[in-house]
């Protein structure tokens, strides 16, 4: 996997904040490896189809960012905020994505594989074929979120699920369990229970048994 700058990319629109655009303009002109915009503001601009493998945008501000086909290979986003984003077919392979936040962000036909998903707020989301294979799914927030089509692979699946997530064709196995809001109050799903509640709004997930639980063991 190649790192840094793709040779004669350049930003389709530059951040509105000042020293986002230097940075990014500094980087363009260095030879390859990732670039750094911790805490940096690069709401707005148009990224895509950028090669930012190995990067770091903790606490970065990429609010309505377009991010369509960009490369995130092993890059550091946590606490990244992501509200409406569009990184369609974006790939964040072994990705840290920790406390990010996609809230109303576009993830159609991204690539989460063995990506880190702790405590990331992915509320109304679209996650469309959306390929999760092995990433770890902690406390996520999918409330209101499509993942119609998307693929799980023994993905930790512990996430928070509302009346209005889409799981339509929603397919793979996961260790679960998720936690169904309503305006009732929430309850925890599990096991077969899980599997038929997932058949019933048009998905085929299996469930598997925790790490380390064999059948007819306790605890």
């Amino acid at each position: 996997m190649s790192s840094g700058t793709c040779k004669g990319w350049k930003p389709g629109v530059l951040p509105a904040d000042a020293e986002a655009t230097r940075r990014l303009t500094e980087w363009l002109g260095e030879y390859g490896g990732g670039i750094d915009v911790i805490g940096l503001d690069l709401s707005g601009a148009d990224l895509s189809e950028a090669d930012f493998s190995e990067s770091w945008f903790t606490d970065a501000k990429l609010v309505n960012t377009r991010l369509v086909g960009s490369e995130f290979y092993r890059s550091d986003l946590e606490r990244a905020d992501l509200t409406g984003a569009d990184a369609t077919n974006a790939s964040f392979v072994r990705a840290n994505l920790d406390d990010a936040v996609f809230r109303n962000a576009v993830l159609d036909g991204a690539n989460l594989v063995k990506a880190s998903l702790y405590e990331v707020d992915a509320s109304s989301s679209r996650c469309r074929g959306t390929q999760f294979l092995g990433a770890s799914l902690l406390k996520v927030d999918f409330r209101g979120a499509d993942l119609s089509n998307a693929v799980l692979l023994e993905n930790s699946f512990k996430v928070r699920l509302d009346a209005d997530s889409v799981l339509t064709g929603l397919t793979g196995s996961v260790f679960g369990p998720v936690e169904f809001v309503d305006a009732g109050g929430s309850r925890t799903i599990a096991g077969a229970e899980l599997e038929e509640w997932i058949r019933e709004r048009g998905g085929d997930v299996r469930v598997l048994e925790p790490r380390g639980r064999r059948p007819g063991r306790e605890g």
